[in-house]
């Protein structure tokens, strides 16, 4: 469908996954919701943290699948400006430059839903978190 886009890459788009975007917040205490809701018993959630949590997720799934939409028809666009030799240096730097800012506004939505996320959970349940994926050295 889009050469510059490998089948892998193009389904977890879709799906609105996260694909490493947001690993700086991952690795740096700032949990993702997607994470937090798999972990939720052992984190000791309480119903409200797990319904806002929740919210938090729905928004940057909606928002990432869109997101991902936009750029798989960005590397599209460019991939046909390339094959059908409608592409100078203007055009390349205006298609690049697309695909550029939806790549970061698909970064932002992930990394703004671990922002959120951590200001929901308190000190020991990050800490726990960090555990759990294996972030942090057992005790």
């Amino acid at each position: 469908e889009v050469p510059s886009l490998t089948d892998d890459e193009i389904e977890q788009l879709r799906a609105g996954d996260g694909m490493g975007l947001a690993r700086p917040a991952e690795l740096n205490g700032y949990p993702g919701p997607k994470h937090v809701l798999e972990l939720a018993d052992e984190l000791e959630l309480t119903p409200e943290q797990r319904a806002e949590v929740e919210a938090i997720y729905e928004r940057m799934h909606e928002a990432a699948v869109a997101t991902g939409e936009r750029l798989i028809e960005a590397e599209k666009h460019l991939n046909n400006r390339f094959r059908h030799q409608h592409i100078d240096e203007q055009s390349l730097a205006a298609a690049v430059g697309e695909v550029a800012m939806i790549r970061g506004e698909l970064r932002t939505v992930h990394l703004s839903a671990h922002l959120t996320t951590h200001a929901l959970l308190s000190a020991e349940q990050r800490a726990e978190y960090d555990r759990l994926r294996g972030y942090t050295a057992s005790e």
